[in-house]
C-alpha cells in the first residue's frame, strides 16, 4: 500500500503538470508562431521518439555528472514523466484544436474578438471535447508507465511487490495479482472519468 500511494503521488503531480506544460507546446504549435513553433515542434518529436526508460535513467544519473544537479528518485521519476508526457499531450492538443473547422476561427475573428480571444473562448472548448478520450488514455500509459522508474529504485508498486516477493519467492503470484488489481482499480476509475466528462461536455 506503500507503493501504491507513491504511485499515485508521483502519477498526479506529473498528470497536472504535464497536462498544463503540454497545453502550452500545443497551443504554441498550433499558433504556429515563426520560429518558435518550429523549435517546439523539432523539441516534441526528439522527445517522443525517446525511449521513456532513457528519460528517467538521464534525470537520475546523468543531470548529476552533467549540470551537476541532483535529484532524489521520486524528483527524478516527476519529471521524467512530465517532458515525456508533455510531449505526448502537445500533440494531441494540436491535433484536437487543428479539428475544429477553420471557419469558427473566421466567424469569432469578424464578430470583434482578437485570435486569442476566439482560441480561448470559442475553439478550445469545442476542441476539449475532442480530447478528452485521448488525453484520459494518455494518462492512464502515465500511470502504467510509472511502473518504469522502480529501476531508479523510486519505491512505488512495483519496488515493494518486488521486495515482497524477493524475500519469499511464494508471493510472485500473489504479488502479481495484487499489482495486476490495484493498477486495473486506477486505470478503470480514469477511464470512467473520461466517460462521464465525455458525457458532461456533449
Amino acid at each position: 500500500m506503500e507503493g501504491l500511494w507513491v504511485t499515485i503521488y508521483v502519477s498526479a503531480i506529473s498528470v497536472v503538470l504535464s497536462f498544463i506544460i503540454g497545453s502550452v507546446l500545443g497551443i504554441i504549435r498550433y499558433m504556429k508562431i515563426k520560429y518558435v513553433s518550429m523549435i517546439v515542434g523539432f523539441i516534441i518529436d526528439i522527445i517522443r521518439n525517446l525511449p521513456l526508460l532513457l528519460i528517467i535513467f538521464f534525470m537520475y544519473f546523468g543531470l548529476p555528472s552533467t549540470f551537476g544537479i541532483r535529484l532524489n528518485t521520486v524528483g527524478a521519476a516527476i519529471v521524467a514523466l512530465t517532458i515525456f508526457e508533455s510531449a505526448m499531450l502537445a500533440e494531441i492538443i494540436r491535433s484536437g484544436i487543428q479539428s475544429i473547422d477553420v471557419g469558427q476561427m473566421e466567424a469569432a475573428r469578424s464578430n470583434g474578438l482578437t485570435y486569442l480571444q476566439a482560441l480561448w473562448h470559442v475553439i478550445l472548448p469545442q476542441a476539449f471535447r475532442n480530447m478528452v478520450p485521448p488525453i484520459v488514455s494518455q494518462f492512464v500509459s502515465l500511470v502504467k508507465d510509472s511502473s518504469l522508474a522502480t529501476i531508479i529504485l523510486l519505491p512505488e508498486l512495483m519496488y515493494h511487490s518486488q521486495i515482497i516477493y524477493g524475500q519469499n519467492t511464494n508471493y510472485m503470484i500473489p504479488m502479481f495479482i495484487a499489482m495486476a488489481a490495484l493498477y486495473f482499480i486506477i486505470c478503470f476509475l480514469l477511464s470512467q472519468l473520461s466517460k462521464h466528462l465525455a458525457k458532461q461536455l456533449n
